[in-house]
């Protein structure tokens, strides 16, 4: 596995982590109460959720495609 693979293993696993995180706190009673005010989650919240779907693919297609071809 090279280089560019691990890095994008590790990414997706952060990735994943930060998009769990941000919906599971979606459910909590300050993001509800925020949500019920405002009409919208806080930016904070859309962040982790944003941040954390992008990781996810990018490390993703990183651990699928990187490193491309061998060099001779």
């Amino acid at each position: 596995m090279g280089l560019i693979r691990l890095v994008g293993v590790m990414l997706a696993v952060a990735g994943g982590i930060l998009l769990w995180t941000g919906l599971r706190a979606r459910e909590s009673l300050s993001e509800r109460a925020m949500q019920a005010i405002t009409g919208r989650n806080t930016e904070e919240n859309t962040l982790y959720v944003a941040g954390g779907g992008a990781a996810l693919a990018g490390g993703v297609l990183l651990a699928l495609f990187g490193g491309g071809r061998k060099r001779r």
